[in-house]
């Protein structure tokens, strides 16, 4: 082969190189004049980031990793930036380009030769004005109650606009989005409407979308979600490794269960996990954990962090829409957690993480039988009844530096009657006190900061002695409340 042969042959390999990365890439690329150099740039696919770039002279350019017709999201973290999700329809080979004057970028013209993304640009078209009065009033930091109507309307605008737009990708997510809304909103205002056009756009689909018109439905005609005190309801997931599991497999040897509903990109989530391994390592012949993530499978069973959780780790591959999640989850945020008793019955269920709330669990589960669901970070850990009064033991689990109050008018309820704090022993009632005792040996993360205070309060002697009480830290707003703490 002569020299000019090989060049010819490397340039073809070149060229076919070129060509496979096109298949299966798609390129999104924006400007506009008002972004600030160092704005970063994201697209998000299933939950996860897929590409990301760094905004200089006011562009960017993405490579983004697809196979196939593509959802994703568009999310830029920078001065003047809303803090908004933007849906781009990708497909392989494609370009999108993005440009505005502004920092509004959900407002900006997006050119795309893909069928379901000129659907969605209609229906931003249609919302546009309420869609900047929402970003606007986003980047003012305005109270979520003075956002609420615009986003309603913004939600009215799309129910009104999607009976003249094609049954695609595009528009089944967006009344995907309104359905969801209405779920998990209480006397949703636009129900009859949703109904009417969930019925009309089953009738109209073409094949292919029966899996997301199911979900549609779920959402608008939602199932029973169990609730504190009704039992648990068995269902089938998987493990990082495939193997099939039932929720009923966590109730051995007379455990507690504490369902974690999680996602990788879960920033409480990870937060309170050092606090969960801790209370994990310590109970784990009282308290089983199963975490319960949405992700997709592939990306949750790769993912480094997964491979670290030492409880059993399952998926559904619903990705929470439906599945698990709309058994136990009244809300469609993580984490959320659902504590189980022994014999399969909901005991507590909450959104979010508060700092010590699994080590109070535990305390809980450990003493006397009680509810401190109200306050986890406050269990009573032994009490003592006698003639003079009755001395109740608590731990109080909290942040190191940060306070709590205990006030002079807490008492006891039991036989329809009120028995009031006499004494206080390891704090000042009306005064803020400070946890002083270390949690846990650990050097780094949120245990490091994890303080505990023993304390004890006497109150009014038992008339007669019940089986079971309340405590009450007064009757003000947010008070410490521990129900049925049993004597027995």
């Amino acid at each position: 082969m002569n020299k000019k042969l090989i060049i010819t042959a490397l340039l073809a390999l070149v060229a076919m190189a070129g060509q496979a990365q096109t298949k299966n890439t798609a390129i999104v690329k924006g400007y506009s004049p008002a972004l600030e150099d160092s704005t970063v740039v994201n697209i998000y696919i299933d939950n996860m980031s897929a590409a990301s770039d760094t905004v200089f002279g006011g562009r960017f350019t993405l490579t983004v990793p697809v196979e196939k017709l593509t959802e994703s999201r568009l999310f830029l973290m920078g001065k003047g930036c809303p803090n908004y999700l933007s849906t781009l329809f990708l497909s392989p080979g494609v370009t999108v380009s993005l440009t505005g004057t502004d920092c509004l970028h959900p407002l900006w013209k997006v050119d795309s030769p893909v069928p379901e993304q000129q659907t969605i640009n209609r229906i931003m078209e249609h919302n546009s004005e309420a869609i900047r009065e929402y970003l606007l009033i986003e980047l003012d930091d305005a109270s979520w109650n003075k956002m609420l109507p615009i986003y309603m309307k913004m939600l009215k605008q799309t129910l009104d606009i999607l009976p003249s737009l094609p049954v695609d990708a595009a528009s089944l997510t967006k009344l995907e989005g309104v359905a969801h809304t209405a779920k998990n909103m209480k006397d949703f205002p636009y129900m009859q409407q949703l109904k009417e056009l969930e019925a009309s756009t089953a009738a109209r689909a073409p094949k292919g979308f029966e899996k997301e018109l199911a979900m549609i439905h779920a959402f608008v005609y939602p199932s029973h979600v169990q609730q504190v005190g009704e039992e648990f309801v068995d269902a089938e997931l998987f493990d990082m490794q495939g193997k099939t599991h039932r929720l009923s497999e966590a109730f051995a040897d007379g455990r507690h269960v504490l369902l974690d509903f999680w996602s990788l990109g879960c920033g409480p989530c990870r937060m309170a996990e050092p606090e969960m391994r801790e209370v994990y390592e310590r109970m784990k012949d009282r308290l089983e954990i199963i975490g319960i993530n949405r992700d997709n499978p592939s990306a949750w069973q790769e993912n480094d962090w997964s491979k670290k959780i030492v409880w059993p780790n399952w998926n559904d591959g619903k990705m929470g829409k439906g599945g698990v999640e709309n058994l136990y989850c009244d809300e469609d945020a993580i984490p959320y957690y659902v504590l189980l008793s022994p014999d399969g019955r909901i005991l507590w269920k909450n959104v979010g993480y508060g700092v010590g709330w699994f080590l109070g669990m535990a305390e809980a589960i450990s003493g006397p039988k009680q509810d401190n669901s109200a306050n986890l970070q406050l269990a009573v850990r032994h009490i003592d009844v006698n003639s003079d009064g009755t001395t109740v033991s608590f731990r109080y689990y909290g942040k190191k530096g940060y306070w709590f109050r205990v006030v002079s008018d807490s008492y006891l309820t039991a036989n329809g009657k009120k028995y009031k704090v006499t004494t206080a022993d390891g704090i000042k009632l009306e005064e803020n006190n400070y946890p002083q005792v270390k949690a846990s040996s650990a050097t780094e993360g949120i245990m490091e900061d994890m303080y505990y205070s023993n304390f004890t309060l006497t109150f009014e002697p038992f008339d007669t002695i019940p089986e079971t009480f309340d405590f009450k830290e007064g009757d003000g707003q947010g008070a410490f409340v521990i129900r049925n703490i049993s004597l027995k």
